[in-house]
This record gives structure tokens, sequence and C-alpha cells, in this order.
């Protein structure tokens, strides 16, 4: 089943007389329970006949996997994290992946874990793997959209007795599965462009091993990060155009990217698309569609703030994967390790056309 297909059905239950083909959100917070408390439904904060759909659905797009539905994509990052690391172990994590997943360093070391660093770039996290319990990739990086090479830290880490967990938030499963490479654990921001809307905040957590999903379950249930059905609902809803949405972006991101090569005030230019790009031969061998996020520096802040400033179609905005452009100066968080110029340009679903003749007007401004 080719992806768009399988993303219009994803999840849906039998055809039934009467019924609708996507069953409503169910808003519950407890459900009819006599007798011994056995059955699907039990609770309000352990199941929801709404989520259970939603995560079938991902379940199939991440290529059959058990999945877990999260409040947020942190809540999602932070059930792994939190709910494999035990004082003693250590945790490899890229030092420039997300900027909040970074954060969860002090925490983790606050617990008794020793934490290590090292960037995505050229796999340098199979240097770091010396009694490892759980290494963290994340690939493309997120701002500087360098790759790795999954399954060859996969089998590095697994050597080692470590598992792997993948932040797969660019790509989504239509673009990268991660699990189809030796990894443990599939996650991801479904704020992005697995809902791809921009109107709410979600997260999940797939995996093929089903202690592995009881935990990062149980973790779920004791913390409370839970989805509210609303927002399952919604996602689920948007599932269905998932792939029409990652491949108009993908065309998008790359007509952006080539209409940027040859611009003066350019440099650092990345989309893993480009043939030229650094990261493109290994992401050309394990990614279907390159992502929706453009990366490049302008000369400086000021020349970045009017850049973005004189832009007419695309919102100033810190998340990605929307059907609306949007863009930032990723420096203006303080956490990143960029160039003052540098802009993170998510790119939408607009005409082609429109969207890199905005791009070029705005760029003549700085001038």
């Amino acid at each position: 089943m080719k992806d768009g297909t399988l993303a219009v059905g994803a999840g849906r239950p039998a055809p039934e007389n009467f019924a609708p083909g996507l069953p409503g959100p169910v808003f519950a917070a407890h459900y009819h329970l006599a007798g011994d408390p056995a059955g699907p439904y039990t609770y309000g904060r352990d199941e929801n006949p709404t989520w259970t759909l939603l995560e079938r659905a991902i379940g199939e797009l991440e290529g059959g996997a058990e999945v877990v539905a999260f409040s947020s994509g942190m809540a999602a990052v932070a059930s792994v994290l939190l709910s494999r690391v035990r004082a003693g172990d250590v945790v490899v994590l890229p030092d420039d992946c997300y900027l909040t997943t970074r954060m969860l360093k002090d925490r983790l070391e606050s617990y008794g874990a020793v934490v290590r660093m090292g960037p995505t770039a050229g796999d340098a996290q199979i240097r770091l793997l010396d009694g490892a319990r759980l290494v963290w990739l994340e690939t493309p990086s997120n701002p500087m959209l360098d790759v790795c090479d999954i399954a060859r830290v996969v089998e590095a880490a697994h050597a080692a007795g470590a598992l792997v967990a993948v932040d797969n938030t660019l790509a989504t499963p239509l673009g990268q599965r991660p699990l189809d490479w030796g990894a443990d654990f599939s996650v991801a921001s479904d704020t992005k462009a697995m809902s791809g809307h921009g109107d709410l905040l979600l997260g999940h957590v797939a995996t093929r091993n089903s202690e592995l999903a009881e935990g990062v379950r149980l973790w779920r249930k004791t913390v409370g990060a839970i989805p509210g059905p609303m927002e399952a609902w919604l996602a689920h809803r948007s599932l269905a155009t998932l792939q029409l949405r990652l491949d108009r972006q993908a065309a998008n991101a790359l007509a952006l990217a080539e209409a940027l090569r040859d611009r003066p005030e350019v440099s650092g230019l990345r989309y893993p698309g480009l043939p030229d790009d650094p990261s493109h031969e290994v992401a050309v061998r394990q990614m279907r569609r390159f992502g929706c996020v453009v990366s490049f520096t302008l000369p400086d802040e000021a020349a970045a703030e009017r850049f973005l400033g004189s832009l007419r179609l695309v919102m100033q905005a810190t998340s990605f994967g929307s059907v609306h452009s949007s863009a930032e100066r990723r420096g203006r968080w303080g956490r990143d390790a960029v160039e003052p110029g540098f802009v993170r340009f998510s790119v939408g679903i607009e005409d082609t056309e429109d969207l890199v003749a905005d791009v070029i007007r705005a760029l003549g401004k700085i001038s």
C-alpha cells in the first residue's frame, strides 16, 4: 500500500452502517466499570478510545509498531529518557539536538545518570558508547539539519548493549522509519508535520518491543502526560492529508533551497535534499522525503530581522511543519550554537512561485 492510501485509512475502524468513518472524540474522565476492573477502558488517565484509534494509525505509518500518544513532543521525549535511565547509567545525547531535549541533561544528571554529548554529523555518538544504556539520535537535527547513519549507530550501540531512540520529528514516518533501521524507539513531536496545522500539541513514542512500550505507557500514566481527546481526534483527522502535505512541502523546500544557493546574502545553506548538501549522501540512503525545513545564515542579526520583517506570506514563529510557512532567527533563544543571523525556515504548502518570490523580495530589503 502506498503512502497516500495508507495515510488516508490509517487507524480507522471497520465500516459500520450509520456510523462515521472516523468517530468523534470521546470525552471521559471515567467509564462505567462494574465488578473486576478489567477491560479496554477503565479510567481516563489510562485509556481513551480516541487515543486508541490515533495510536493504531500512527503504528501503521511507523511500519507496524505499538504506539503511545502523549500530550506533547517533550512528554514523549521525557517518557523514553526518564523511564529507561537509572542512577549510574550512561546516556548519549546529540549536542545539536532540539534545545529542550538538551535541557534534560541537567535532570538526568540530578538523578545520578552520566550524560555524554557529541554532534550528529559523522556518527560521533559511536565514539561515546562505552558502557552506555541509551543512545539518543535526532536526524535530521534541529535546527542545523545534520544527518547521521541510523543503521550504523544502531549496530554499534546494540553491540555495546545500549538501546537507541531516534527523534524523527522532522522526517515523520513517511520520510524515514527509524524502526526499520533497527532503532528501539521512534519518537516525534506530532505538534509539527504529523498534525500539520499549527493548532495543537501532541507527541508519540513507537516501538516494536511490547516491554518497552509498557514502560513508556506506565510513565504516561504515573505523570499524567496524556493527550486531550480533541487533540488526538484532530491529529488523526489530519493524517489523511499527511502524504499530500509532505510532498508539497518537500518540493517547496527544495525549490527555496535552490533559489537561495547563489544569493550573495546567504551563507551556510542547508537542506538534505540538495545534492551538494553535506548530509545528502547519508540522507538519500535512509530517507524517502527530506522534510520541510531549510536553514541558512544572513550577514548579521539586523539583516535577519529585516528579512523576517519583510516577508509577507511567512509568519514569524518558533515551530515547524505547518501548512503555513514560518521562519525565525534561531539565535534569539540563546541556546543553539548558531550565528546571530541564522534563520530556520519551515516551508509550507503555498504556491511555489509565490513563496520563492516573497523570499527573494525580502532578501532584497537587506541589501
